[in-house]
């Protein structure tokens, strides 16, 4: 059970928001499955109750414990990513799903967790001069990104590859390296672009093509972002209402329940309800920051820090790519869009952040 010190120390505002975004989430999903399958809502549902109960322990374990096992944990992960790579089932032309028989699941989801909290745990034992981390530091740290980079990449499924870059990056980046490191690997990076052009799918060279262009192609690899372009702008100031948006009952929008259900949100509930919707996860990410600087240990600082990290990428990213300012490479939006093993990703990280949060007075 949860002393009654802790409950004291439980962050409600987060977990509040969490609730409500969540909910919002199962709104949006319904109006935007209606009429084709409406057990999506369903799901999600019983998705959001199984991600709370999971929650629940989450936050009662000591966060400590996680650090202890973070090793055989995140092991365990790629051992999981390398049966989705060779044994998995293709769902979305990416070998990325496994199955249990009676639901599938994506290890690539789970191993963003583990691989926060072992990253976490390497640089909290890190010890670097005042100039920050040298090469030989930056070993390790890189090595815990490499390998599940490549596995999940090789699925291939470029958008969880891409968070696993930029939440390593800003974890590295505030713990601090030092300036000449940072100069060179910003090169070599810029340096393997042209190589990884050849190396991703035609597909995504298309959907980087578009990015630049939407228009080059607006039957086929632009067609996404048109249609979620025309989402946006059609709701106007207030929006359609509820249940009245065209781009998703229509068909218009692809994948307008998982990737593309802000533009379904914004079209029904207008500009002021894609502001709210924003302004919540602004709340939320500031919340996780929060407790990130007010946590007792360096460890506790970092797992805070990188799961913050984490759903900004996500949000960041996922709304860039919907109205056109990034390239669409399927990033989910925490909490709204359609999915259990995201969704549960993301309880599961709103529950290490309640539980560091309730532990910041206690030695």
């Amino acid at each position: 059970m949860i002393e009654k010190r802790y409950i004291a120390q439980t962050d409600w505002l987060l977990l509040g928001i969490s609730m409500l975004l969540a909910t919002i989430g199962i709104v949006c999903i319904y109006s935007a499955t209606r009429g084709f399958e409406s057990a999506f809502y369903v799901r999600q549902f019983y998705w959001l109750l199984i991600g709370l109960a999971i929650l629940v322990p989450t936050v009662i374990i000591d966060y400590a414990i996680f650090k202890r096992f973070a090793y055989p944990l995140f092991g365990f992960t790629l051992i999981l990513l390398i049966i989705a790579l060779f044994g998995g089932h293709t769902m979305g032309g990416a070998q990325r799903w496994l199955s249990l028989g009676f639901v599938s699941f994506q290890p690539s989801e789970l191993a963003k967790i583990t691989f926060v909290i072992t990253l976490a745990k390497v640089l909290s034992t890190t010890q670097s001069d005042r100039w920050g981390m040298s090469w030989r530091e930056l070993a390790l740290p890189a090595l815990i990104l490499f390998v599940p980079f490549m596995l999940v990449a090789r699925q291939p499924d470029l958008g969880t590859a891409m968070i696993f870059v930029f939440v390593f990056t800003s974890m590295v980046l505030i713990v601090k390296i030092r300036l000449r490191t940072l100069i060179v690997l910003t090169v070599g990076v810029l340096a393997m672009i042209p190589t990884g052009w050849y190396v991703i799918k035609d597909y995504q060279r298309a959907r980087l093509l578009s990015f630049i262009d939407p228009a080059m192609d607006p039957l086929g690899s632009g067609y996404q972002t048109l249609q979620s372009q025309i989402a946006i702008g059609s709701g106007g100031f207030i929006g359609k209402g509820f249940t009245k948006g065209t781009q998703g009952s229509l068909s218009f929008l692809p994948a307008h329940h998982t990737d593309f259900i802000f533009p379904l949100l914004a079209e029904e509930w207008g500009f002021i309800g894609g502001v709210a919707v924003i302004a919540l996860f602004i709340i939320l990410i500031l919340r996780g920051l929060d407790i990130a600087s007010n946590s007792k240990d360096r460890f506790g600082f970092l797992l805070a820090f990188g799961l913050s990290a984490l759903l900004f990428w996500h949000v960041v990213i996922n709304i860039g790519m919907v109205i056109g300012f990034l390239p669409v490479v399927g990033v989910p939006l925490p909490f709204l869009s359609y999915g259990g093993s995201f969704l549960l990703t993301v309880l599961v990280s709103i529950g290490l952040l309640l539980n560091i949060s309730m532990r910041k007075y206690i030695f």
